[in-house]
């Protein structure tokens, strides 16, 4: 079962009359964030928590005393009480420990992107149909209170017909040692666009450089054609002078910012352009619109809380 691009997944196993057992493995950048999310989840139990860092399994195993500690995977995925495995380590080992997890039985939820490869996510997803198991990449951003209100527009018809999509999301690192700046931000924008429009691209030709080290890519501009006639460009880059996380939608009724790190992050504009066909031979007859920009009224919540319940 494909959940848009929220999920690769396949049928449901038999469901537990208590919360879910869970563990998570890994305590870098974002385990921390998922231990605290899990942490006010009634339906969630953190069983294990499982990293190679014993300092920081000491420092959480305080802060979690009903969850047990261990550097060793096997020991987790032994245990008949964990449902399902939540996977936040280095992406090159993303592959390995999902695959384990789901040969162990276990539900299995991975942070972006799902596998260092697109053949080694595609053998995941037909592991996790084999095993009947859930197989989820983390896409945090469907989740979010501003990329919902974009579709939520899409959907009604607010920006009329879909013209085109331009993203950029660049900053001057975090320079990646084991992918790309397309398989480490790429999974965002791309993610983004495919809940949006509801459509996989019927072409994609993309173009970067290695600048800094060679072989991994730095620097990346994607584009993207839909059958639907909509073309799209996302512009990738740990060599930027400054953070920029923008996506523009220009339709044929109204266009739109989605800003990240704004803190109006959509704002839609009443813009366009009006063709009308000439009458005579020569005319060329454009008219420009420009009415009110309106900033409307986002909804807050944590989207990582909302992501982890729907995978529990």
């Amino acid at each position: 079962m494909l959940k848009s691009p929220l999920a690769l997944a396949a049928h449901h196993g038999s469901a537990s009359s208590g919360p879910a057992g869970i563990a998570v493995i890994g305590l870098g950048y974002w385990g921390p964030n998922l231990l605290r999310v899990l942490g006010d989840n009634l339906e969630a139990e953190v069983r294990w928590i499982c990293d190679l860092d014993r300092e920081r399994l000491a420092k959480y195993r305080r802060r979690h005393p009903g969850a047990r500690v261990t550097t060793r995977l096997e020991r987790v995925l032994r245990d008949p009480e964990v449902d399902a495995v939540i996977i936040a380590t280095p992406v090159h080992t993303h592959y390995t420990l999902a695959a384990q997890a789901l040969r162990a039985g276990k539900h299995v939820f991975v942070e972006k992107p799902l596998a260092p490869s697109s053949e080694l996510a595609d053998e995941l997803a037909q592991l996790a149909g084999e095993r009947d198991r859930i197989l989820m990449c983390g896409h945090t951003f469907l989740y979010s209170p501003p990329v919902r209100a974009v579709k939520r527009m899409i959907e009604a018809g607010t920006l009329g017909d879909i013209f085109f999509i331009s993203s950029s999301r660049v900053n001057l690192g975090l320079h990646q040692r084991d992918v790309s700046v397309i398989w480490d931000l790429g999974p965002h924008d791309f993610s983004i666009l495919l809940y949006w429009l509801s459509e996989l691209p019927r072409r994609v030709r993309a173009v970067g450089r290695d600048s800094i080290v060679k072989g991994i890519a730095d620097v990346a501009f994607v584009a993207m054609d839909f059958a639907s006639g909509i073309v799209a460009n996302v512009e990738l880059s740990w060599l930027a002078p400054s953070k920029l996380r923008r996506t523009v939608l220009v339709g044929s009724e109204r266009m739109v910012i989605y800003d990240d790190g704004a803190p109006e992050p959509v704002r839609v504009f009443d813009r366009g352009v009006v063709y009308r066909d000439p009458e005579t031979f020569g005319e060329y007859h454009l008219s420009y619109r420009s009415g009110d920009v309106v900033s409307p009224r986002i909804e807050t919540y944590e989207p990582l809380g909302l992501e982890l319940g729907d995978f529990v």
